[in-house]
């Protein structure tokens, strides 16, 4: 009541409403008005973002792009689909894209097994490459994985691919280069390694490449790989083998069944040792290294491989099997004619390979690590 008397006669029905006002606030329960919860929810989900952003490396792509200019490689494509717990593809791929872009103008993809979480290279998850999209409008398909099971969305690109009869280059554990032992049921299952289905035995290694995988016919980690060049087709004049005759590698020999149809470009003879050094071991026999076919995977078009069982990261430290491997690469795309006599094969940027071995994959490291520019490049 004393708060009325002090009002004007004229406004005390405006005080009463302020006195009741009053009143109600101080016993309001402390609730947080929708606006602002609100408002804490999205800075929330803002901050959550944002640390997934930095986790993915502010916000990098989980495959690296090298352009391609001028050469006679300008306005093709090579997409590089890498993932293998042991030889170090995430390091080949890029170091030989990189050539193919800056020296001879192919505009380059490498995709790589990737953490989904964090977007970091994981050379130990199989189930995951992304990109693999980006084969729709590719020219040649550079592969280098093991034992991959990969999920339908991500296999649907590389059947397409391979059922449009498009070139394909296989190294090393490509003979091996799906597993699926988890998701038998999955509609791709047929790339398998070990698939027994009439019309697809041997799945993608032996009905693309030429073969799956069988054994080590080198001892591993004790042997290494000297490379003979095959007589006939260096006689021949085979373009791929143009200016290559010394191949020596730190990964040993597979062993290679009969490869009906193929033409023969390099074998291998295991060496007793593992440096460039070391003498042939003459108590074993040569298998075939590097070889070309034509291939048709049951309902596509025919096409052209060449695959090697060399290619680790450490391998491509000689000279000459990347330049084997750029040969291959001219004469995938049917530029045989433009194929250099002695290809210009040197690094674009520092190379320093890891040894192979599970055991000395190197984590934490994101795609954009292999991004070239002015600080990476010679």
């Amino acid at each position: 009541m004393t708060h009325q008397k002090d009002c004007p006669t004229t406004h005390q029905q405006d005080c009463q409403m302020t006195h009741q006002q009053d009143i109600q606030m101080k016993h309001r329960p402390k609730y947080i008005s929708v606006t602002i919860l609100r408002k804490i929810v999205w800075l929330y989900l803002a901050i959550t973002l944002t640390g997934n952003i930095l986790c993915y490396g502010q916000g990098d792509t989980p495959w690296v792009v090298y352009s391609g200019f001028e050469g006679p490689g300008k306005g093709k494509r090579i997409v590089f689909v890498t993932g293998d717990e042991e030889y170090r593809s995430e390091e080949a791929a890029p170091t030989l894209a990189q050539i193919l872009a800056r020296k001879y103008g192919f505009t380059c993809t490498v995709l790589f097994s990737t953490d989904p979480r964090t977007g970091q290279i994981d050379a130990m998850n199989l189930s995951n490459i992304r990109g693999l999209e980006s084969l729709r409008k590719a020219d040649l398909l550079v592969i280098f994985t093991r034992f991959r099971e990969l999920p339908d969305s991500q296999m649907r690109y590389i059947d397409e691919y391979l059922r449009a009869g498009k070139p394909v280059i296989g190294l090393r554990t490509a003979t091996h280069a799906f597993n699926y032992k988890k998701d038998s049921a999955s509609i791709f299952a047929h790339y398998d390694f070990q698939c027994r289905i009439k019309g697809w035995k041997g799945g993608f290694g032996r009905l693309v490449l030429g073969e799956t995988w069988v054994a080590h016919h080198g001892i591993h980690r004790e042997e290494g790989t000297r490379g003979l060049i095959d007589g006939i087709a260096q006689d021949a004049r085979n373009p791929i083998l143009n200016g290559v005759s010394d191949i020596w590698t730190p990964t040993d020999v597979y062993t290679v069944g009969p490869l009906p149809g193929a033409q023969i470009l390099v074998y291998g003879q295991s060496t007793a040792g593992m440096s460039p050094a070391s003498p042939v071991n003459l108590q074993k026999s040569v298998m075939p290294v590097a070889w070309t076919r034509d291939y048709r995977i049951p309902g596509g078009r025919p096409g052209r491989a060449f695959a090697t069982t060399m290619g680790a990261a450490i391998d491509f430290l000689n000279e000459d099997l990347r330049r084997l491997f750029v040969n291959a690469c001219f004469w995938a795309l049917g530029l045989e004619k433009q194929i250099p006599e002695r290809a210009d094969v040197g690094f674009i940027s520092e190379y320093k390979p890891t040894m192979f071995g599970p055991e000395l994959f190197q984590k934490g490291s994101l795609p954009s690590k292999y991004e070239l520019d002015k600080h990476h490049s010679k």
